[in-house]
């Protein structure tokens, strides 16, 4: 099911909220929005001049969580008063394209920004950081284990890493494939890490225990896996730029489901959900899609 959002919206990143509802940075407008699937109806909050944001997700607080590329900060959004409250990166780190962000270990907010960064914002302490990556620009999507442990991908150098929860070191894993693209990244119940390859159109799994890669190629012939999600199955889900469909991974059976999207050049660009729903964002049509599971 399709959900229209504000026209110049393009909508990138969704995270369905608590109370039903699911956010989504409406990145041109320089708005959050909320949608009430149950009604349709959207509230939007702008975020300030010179906002574009990217990435939200819901943190332990249960409140709205965004990378906001334009403002070049970290901004929480208050669900009940709609207060604004921007984290700004600290001086010498202009233009860090902020990307994605994951909580980790004692209610640390990390993130990544594609110029060659990736940070961590201490907010009891009040404190930022902001590193240098591994091998410079790339730092894509980021994803906790259950366990707390943060892991990043980088698009541009084609790696996962493994950051550490005190030094705030990252630990390079390569891929075995190459120049993979590695874009998104989710954890499964187990600890795995689920990696979307997009130059090559693979699906990527490292295993932390045993340090062990195993890789799938999409269906298709011009696959383009973006984003990735596990949900609460095991089940690992991708959007597919090449096919315009959202896919399913099962990986006991190893098989792929291909679902295609409603509408043409949907180009979902980041998934998220909930029991029963898988939630993405069609930043080329100014819509939100959902597909429900029984």
């Amino acid at each position: 099911q399709e959900y229209p959002v504000p026209a110049g919206s393009h909508p990138h990143d969704v995270a369905p909220a608590p109370d039903g509802g699911v956010w989504y940075v409406a990145q041109h407008l320089g708005e959050l929005g909320l949608l009430d699937p149950k009604t349709g109806q959207i509230r939007r909050i702008k975020l300030g001049e010179k906002s574009r944001p990217h990435g939200v997700i819901v943190g332990p607080d249960g409140a709205p969580w965004l990378t906001d590329s334009g403002l070049n900060a970290i901004v929480r959004v208050d669900p009940a008063t709609e207060k604004v409250t921007v984290y700004p990166l600290p001086s010498g780190r202009e233009g860090a394209n902020l990307n994605t962000a994951a909580f980790g270990k004692r209610g640390v907010l990390w993130f990544t920004g594609q110029s060659g960064i990736y940070g961590r914002l201490d907010i009891q302490a009040g404190r930022m950081e902001v590193f240098d990556a591994p091998k410079g620009r790339g730092p894509y999507g980021i994803a906790a284990t259950p366990d707390g442990t943060v892991y990043f991908v980088s698009l541009a150098g084609s790696y996962l890493a493994r950051l550490d929860p005190d030094t705030g070191a990252a630990t390079v894993i390569e891929p075995p494939t190459p120049k993979q693209g590695a874009r998104r990244v989710w954890a499964d119940s187990k600890g795995h890490l689920w990696i979307s390859e997009w130059n090559v159109g693979q699906l990527g799994r490292y295993d932390p225990a045993t340090g062990a890669w195993k890789e799938w190629r999409l269906p298709g012939e011009k696959p383009g896996a973006y984003a990735v999600y596990v949900d609460d199955r095991d089940k690992v889900w991708l959007t597919d730029f090449g096919a315009n469909a959202l896919v399913r991974f099962d990986p006991v059976t190893e098989k792929f489901e291909v679902f295609p999207l409603p509408s043409g050049n949907a180009q979902v660009r980041q998934i998220l959900g909930r029991h029963g729903e898988v939630w993405g964002a069609e930043s080329g049509t100014d819509k939100l899609v959902v597909i429900r599971t029984p």
